[in-house]
């Protein structure tokens, strides 16, 4: 079985740590193969440092133009290879192809994105602040700076941060998930075509302790972070610590309010869509769905279009949600299913023990619905992170909004209606960091930066667009005087 190499200074190498822990296809328990994971990936980490750190003393004086070239070919191997980084993601995470092929697009609208850096990064200037003076800012890089990257979108995730890293001009380290390595290991391939310096990209696998490596390295100047809130806060803290900047985006508990005046039909198929995509397992996905007033027959409907989703493995074409990522991570979701019970909440649609023909052994939970929680109770406020819908009934739009800015997170909150003044008294209230107006998944575009409030992010430059380019960058501010020539002149 393969053990996966790094890539370190321009070459594949072997880790320094011999033990190893499996790479799993969360739908047949097949091994996809090994990954380092122990004390020794320190040493891996120091090597990958050294090589960044000597990259970026030549990169951080390429011009900006010339550094984004690579780019550009990077955006052209990345849609050639599509379908492959795709089917990747779903054989080592277990989500659709369609949710794969839509996370890949994800990461190259990134690249485009980052393509404009040119333009991004430019500053300011003001001339004569007084007599013979300017004054002006310019970006310079930070220097080595790395990504600690998540399961649950190993394809898209890293591409908040890598392109918009190099193109300011730093050199960058990505440590990916231990669970799924092997699309990281693609993507570099790929990344290895690219005319860019030795130790301007590297990678390094391993678990916690390569992650306390790059926390406490004194070279690494940056930390971008994607995960629960629970190591997102550990991440920050250390990171802070130890002198560096640090991006950590941590969870949810997504609520999703629906007025009477919505558009039942359209709001019932994308309210599912957005709880049981990626049988739940992103940050954007919708968990508590809050009707207000008289709603109808809206819970008849979510329990059908529930009930009628298919689940099974993702490179079958007409599966619509694929398994969680672990057996672990299934126990836990049953567990706080029944918590959920026990705190007096009704399962409504009962997704566990689910048995799929073929892939007995996957890590599969079909589509489950609560509804009763009481509100003060542990699991209303819990990011289940699964296949797992809250119905929760409150009176007026106040009442929702209430029990939404009174939440610990503060990621995402969506609303559904037809009233362009309850829209925007939501927009402007909610407390939360994307919103969404009829829309289920309110993922920001790449020009624009993934927000999150309260527990759900630490920091204060988020991924993708500006932000990136202001968090890889530090600005200096010049003033001149040039008194011999402003003499001659007056």
């Amino acid at each position: 079985m393969e053990i996966l190499n790094n890539y370190i200074d321009g070459s594949w190498v072997r880790s320094s740590e011999t033990n190893t822990v499996d790479v799993v296809n969360p739908a047949s328990q097949e091994i996809l193969g090994k990954v380092p994971h122990g004390t020794n990936t320190f040493a891996d980490v120091d090597r990958a440092v050294e090589a960044a750190s000597n990259a970026f003393r030549i990169w951080r004086d390429v011009p900006v133009m010339r550094r984004v070239q690579p780019l550009y070919k990077l955006k052209q191997l990345l849609e050639e290879n599509a379908e492959d980084i795709a089917r990747t993601i779903t054989l080592e995470c277990g989500k659709t192809l369609v949710e794969s092929r839509g996370e890949v697009q994800r990461a190259i609208e990134n690249v485009e994105v980052a393509c404009g850096t040119p333009t991004l990064i430019q500053s300011e200037f003001s001339e004569n602040i007084a007599p013979g003076i300017d004054e002006f800012m310019i970006r310079q890089p930070l220097g080595v700076c790395a990504c600690i990257a998540p399961f649950n979108f190993p394809g898209m995730i890293p591409f908040w941060f890598l392109p918009y890293a190099i193109a300011c001009g730093n050199a960058f380290i990505i440590k990916p998930s231990e669970k799924v390595p092997l699309t990281m290991q693609k993507v570099f391939h790929l990344l290895d075509q690219l005319d860019l310096p030795k130790g301007v990209i590297n990678m390094v696998h391993g678990g916690k302790e390569t992650v306390d490596a790059l926390l406490e390295h004194p070279e690494v100047r940056a930390i971008s972070f994607v995960g629960s809130t629970q190591v997102a806060k550990y991440i920050y803290g250390k990171g802070a610590a130890n002198g560096k900047r640090v991006q950590a985006q941590g969870g949810a508990k997504n609520p999703v309010v629906i007025l009477p005046d919505a558009d039942i039909e359209m709001s019932v198929k994308i309210i599912t869509d957005s709880v049981f995509g990626c049988a739940g397992q992103r940050c954007l996905a919708a968990s508590n769905i809050i009707t207000v007033g008289d709603n109808g027959n809206i819970k008849d409907a979510l329990y059908e279009s529930a009930r009628s989703r298919t689940t099974g493995y993702g490179l079958d074409e007409s599966i619509e949600m694929g398994p969680v990522i672990t057996a672990d991570s299934r126990s836990r979701i049953e567990y706080l299913i029944e918590k959920g019970v026990k705190e007096g909440g009704n399962v409504l649609l009962d997704g566990r023990n689910a048995k799929i023909e073929g892939f007995e052994k996957g890590n599969f939970i079909k589509p489950t619905i609560l509804e009763g929680l009481p509100l003060d109770g542990d699991i209303i406020r819990t990011e289940i992170f699964g296949p797992v819908m809250s119905l929760i009934e409150l009176e007026t739009v106040e009442d929702a909004l209430g029990f939404i800015n009174g939440g610990r997170y503060g990621n995402m909150a969506c609303l559904f209606t037809s009233s362009g003044a309850n829209a925007r008294k939501f927009r402007n209230q909610a407390v939360a960091g994307n919103i969404g107006i009829n829309i289920g998944v309110a993922a920001p575009m790449a020009q624009f930066p993934f927000s999150g409030w309260n527990e759900s992010f630490f920091g204060d430059l988020h991924g993708q667009g500006r932000h990136a380019i202001e968090f890889f960058t530090q600005t200096k501010v010049v003033i001149e005087r040039w008194p011999k020539e402003w003499s001659r002149k007056f």
